[in-house]
């Protein structure tokens, strides 16, 4: 293997900003480059070959080839094991894990849903209204959730800032950027202000933040324009498929595939 880590990104996605967190924490150098046809349904090259669901992120280290941002944590943390980011016992490391297994699905469906009804302009007048005040409600519910894991920590890791930071950081400043931040005083919101200071987590949020405005193809409104189209389809898998439908959004799943710009995964090439 080679020391030039390549993984396969977009600026938006929680997922990817996982992963680029866990390297700058461990200094790792890395390129990050925006798949070709990304969102397409047919993407092809070394993207491809890495991420058969044809998902960011997917890390390339030398001849591995690795998809799925929950795995690429795992081989990050055996590849380069200092500074450790999962914290020491079984029970620890297990609960990190869940927290990391609970934003990943539920979490960020709404945040996904959100984009969906505002930037993707999915559900418009009175049904998305309807949706983006229900996704509000979900979300100050899984807050106080986020709480209780917090407790008397000063880290969703423990003493120092670690997985479960990571795990978190990425959604909670997607749910921010809709207009629903936790509460200053909360020991959330005083979590996330910690957190945003830190290098790692600036650097993805100011990338993140940037695609909004950008006028190249990374551009949500070049997006949309793709959307519109059917050059680009959104992804309806599991959890957000789920969130659209019991969130009043069947009309949504119904008028996207009639149109052809949602999709769902293929069986993996042989």
């Amino acid at each position: 293997m080679t020391d030039a880590v390549t993984v396969y990104d977009h600026p938006l996605s929680p997922y990817g900003q996982k992963v680029k967190i866990a390297l700058l924490e461990k200094g790792v150098p890395f390129q990050a480059p925006l798949p070709d046809a990304i969102g397409s349904g047919a993407t092809s090259g070394d993207f491809a070959a890495a991420s058969p669901r044809g998902e960011v992120p997917a890390l390339i280290d030398g001849d591995v080839k690795i998809f799925d941002s929950s795995v690429i944590l795992e081989y990050i943390e055996d590849r380069w094991p200092q500074p450790p980011l999962l914290p020491a016992t079984p029970l620890e490391r297990a609960r990190v894990r869940m927290l990391e297994d609970a934003m990943d699905t539920h979490f960020e469906a709404i945040t996904w849903g959100l984009s969906e009804i505002v930037n993707f302009g999915r559900a418009p007048g009175p049904l998305g209204e309807t949706m983006q005040h229900r996704a509000g409600e979900q979300i100050a519910a899984w807050y106080l959730w986020l709480e209780t894991q917090l407790a008397d920590r000063a880290w969703f890791n423990g003493d120092a800032f670690g997985w479960g930071d990571l795990c978190v950081a990425p959604f909670v400043n997607g749910a921010v950027g809709f207009g629903h931040s936790p509460a200053e005083e909360s020991a959330l919101g005083g979590w996330l202000a910690r957190v945003s200071q830190r290098d790692s987590v600036a650097q993805c949020a100011r990338a993140a933040a940037a695609v909004g405005f950008d006028s190249d193809a990374v551009s949500l409104p070049a997006v949309r324009q793709a959307m519109e189209q059917g050059l680009f389809k959104r992804e309806y898998r599991d959890h957000r498929l789920e969130w659209m439908i019991k969130t009043g959004g069947m009309e949504v799943v119904q008028d996207g595939l009639a149109r052809q710009n949602i999709r769902f995964i293929d069986p993996f090439p042989g």
